[in-house]
């Protein structure tokens, strides 16, 4: 009889976590740039995390920034800010907005909105050369945003 309680439990949890409750881009809530709630109640993986700021098929945040934490990962960039010290430079809620939509905090910024779907002036369909469709997503999932974001409040100077 017990297996089968604990089989039911598990099945339970496994339930709850790919059910984790995540808000829409559309419905992010920016408030000078900086986003107070997660975007999902999963939590963040600083792990996975790391691995996605330095995979070029992910965030590829190494293309415009230096990260000494990411030695290993060659051809970083210059163009925006090194990412050592980010932990202390700049808040939780403000590091989710920057890479939510970097934007909506410093205007004008060249750094991408990795959890935007709407305002993009003619947004092609991956490299196909054709208009976005209605699958048009973010280039991070709002659990991917939330990793990078565990990871980067781990740079301190």
């Amino acid at each position: 009889m017990r297996i089968p309680g604990i089989a039911a439990l598990a099945a339970g949890l496994m339930a709850f976590a790919a059910g984790a409750e995540t808000v829409a881009p559309t419905d992010v809530s920016y408030t000078d740039g900086a986003v107070e709630t997660p975007l999902t109640d999963a939590g963040g993986d600083a792990s996975n995390g790391r691995v996605i700021v330095g995979d070029k098929s992910q965030g590829n945040c190494i293309a415009c920034h230096v990260v000494s934490d990411l030695a290993d990962v060659p051809f970083q960039g210059e163009i925006g800010p090194p990412l050592d010290g980010a932990g202390e430079r700049w808040s939780e809620a403000e590091l989710r907005g920057i890479v939510a939509n970097a934007k909506m905090m410093f205007e004008g910024s060249m750094m991408p909105s990795f959890y935007k779907v709407d305002g993009f002036i003619r947004p092609g369909n991956a490299y196909t050369g054709k208009a976005a469709d209605e699958t048009f997503g973010p280039i991070l999932s709002a659990g991917q945003i939330e990793d990078v974001v565990a990871y980067l409040v781990t740079l301190k100077d």
